[in-house]
């Protein structure tokens, strides 16, 4: 029925003006996967589209538009309003051979969305040029910083105030970088774009692994000071990645269990479990053991989960078992009186378990027997030997040594004779983990800048894929982590898959 208690003129003024007045569902903003809104800049002669798909967390954009260069640019553009310091990176490719050579996808920030906007981005070409392009006035002329890196696969883009840095990569290789500083505005519209440089054209991309990260304040008090986190499961053989959950608090350091069904991880003291299937997170009874690490390890028959708890005043990281299920009262290993104990990986018979000590104030790889307690010496090199794991033959044991100078990866027989140097770049490598198959190892990298004796929190990392029979390590993931992310045996029971964990403010 009608609403007839107004007057005739006003009614009449009241639906003229409707007609000046944008619809709510013109103006109200289209959400894409983690972007705010996605649209076409410059008015393209032919509109762009975007598609977000769920399962893989992929982007598939289409766009149009003249170019972007000069003084204007005409493009499609998935953006989030972002303040200050970010971090975004995708892996991106181009769909079919595609028309023009300048045709353009990446990674951009601007400060407006009108077409002479001030602007920095990561953009790869459809020829071999990739840089870093910028407008650092309104309408003024484009300029750029070219990388030296041919038909990237693996691209970020990172503020740190006036400072843009581009760093891109071939799937498999390390960053190469650029950088400049490009006055922007604090807030800025910052994502995905794609241009096809021909106003008749459309073109077709695909980026998957996307994330923005929003980093760590750079006065930050380690241990004290924390970000969120994401768990993500990564396929090694292609290096797409998923996130499966998120925090706005520290998770650390995912278990992945031998039945395929769940990942065990620690957050603020406590273990917890994330059920693949449904996606539901449970905490797990650890009984009195409330203020444990990210040292835990599960049994190779995936029956018996180790911890370390920090035991008295002091915190002195000490050794328990408890079953996978849970307990009220989980089983001392190491005594608190011997000084710290590290655990990090179980014999494949579950008789002994390796940690890393500090006793005669050295830090050492050490076994002891479960059922007897005695510790035995592995290594004597100083200063610092760490992370050690069994291969699942039982033959080797893998761990991570600062005793050249460099953190790297090292094996030595069960018994801890022939010590082997197994990893020798420029990174200070940790925590090699080997795959169920017995094939690989999977291990975190962290730049040379980096103390050799410390892993520490929200750094970019490299999670770094090699044969164990030997060969150059193969880049599988570009990470803002470190400290947590891949702490302890995380390999799917299949060896196709590892999981992780990534840092960002959420």
């Amino acid at each position: 029925m009608q609403n007839r208690s107004l007057p005739y003129t006003f009614r009449k003024w009241f639906c003229i003006l409707l007609l000046f007045v944008p619809f709510a569902s013109n103006a109200q903003l289209q959400p894409t996967g983690i972007f705010d809104h996605h649209e076409d800049i410059g008015d393209p002669k032919i509109k762009g589209s975007i598609v977000y798909n769920k399962e893989d967390q992929s982007y598939t954009m289409s766009g149009a538009g003249k170019n972007m260069w000069a003084t204007a640019d005409q493009f499609h553009f998935a953006w989030k309003k972002i303040k200050g310091d970010f971090i975004i990176k995708a892996t991106v490719r181009f769909i079919g051979k595609g028309t023009v050579d300048h045709r353009k996808i990446g990674i951009i920030a601007r400060d407006q969305l009108t077409t002479g906007s001030r602007y920095a981005d990561a953009c790869v070409h459809g020829d071999v040029l990739t840089s870093l392009q910028y407008r650092e006035k309104e309408s003024d002329t484009t300029g750029q910083v070219i990388v030296s890196s041919y038909h990237p696969t693996e691209i970020e883009l990172e503020r740190s105030g006036d400072t843009f840095t581009f760093s891109a990569a071939t799937f498999g290789e390390t960053y190469k970088s650029v950088s400049r500083k490009i006055k922007l505005n604090d807030e800025v519209y910052a994502g995905l774009f794609i241009c096809s440089h021909d106003e008749n054209v459309v073109e077709k991309a695909v980026f998957t692994n996307v994330r923005i990260i929003i980093p760590a304040a750079k006065d930050f008090r380690p241990y004290r000071d924390y970000i969120g986190s994401h768990i993500e499961v990564m396929d090694v053989s292609t290096g797409l990645s998923k996130i499966l959950h998120s925090a706005p608090n520290s998770l650390q350091a995912p278990n992945w269990t031998p039945d395929n069904k769940y990942l065990v991880y620690n957050a603020d003291g406590s273990m917890f479990r994330y059920e693949l299937a449904s996606g539901n997170t449970s905490k797990l009874n650890t009984g009195f053991a409330t203020q444990n690490n990210n040292d835990h390890v599960l049994s190779f028959d995936g029956k018996t989960l180790g911890i370390s708890h920090y035991v008295g005043a002091g915190r002195i990281s000490t050794i328990y078992t408890l079953p996978v299920t849970g307990s009220d009262n989980p089983v001392k290993i190491t005594s608190e009186d011997s000084g710290h104990s590290y655990f990090h990986g179980f014999s494949p018979d579950g008789k002994k378990m390796l940690f890393t000590g500090y006793r005669n104030k050295e830090w050492n790889i050490w076994s002891i027997d479960v059922n007897t307690k005695k510790e035995t010496q592995l290594t004597e090199a100083p200063p610092l030997n760490d992370g050690a794991e069994y291969t699942p033959d039982g033959k080797y044991i893998y761990f991570n040594s600062a005793r050249t100078g460099t953190m790297k990866i090292w094996r030595m027989k069960a018994d801890g004779s022939e010590e082997q140097q197994v990893t020798f770049d420029e990174y200070n490598d940790w925590f090699p983990h080997i795959s169920p198959d017995g094939k690989w190892i999977v291990y975190e990298s962290f730049p040379k800048e980096i103390d050799p004796l410390t892993h520490p929190f929200y750094k970019r990392i490299y999670l770094r894929l090699m044969p164990v029979a030997g060969g150059v390590p193969k880049t599988i993931g570009y990470v803002y982590g470190g400290q947590g992310s891949i702490n302890v045996p995380s390999w799917s029971p299949d060896s196709r898959k590892i999981a992780f964990v990534s840092n960002s403010k959420l």
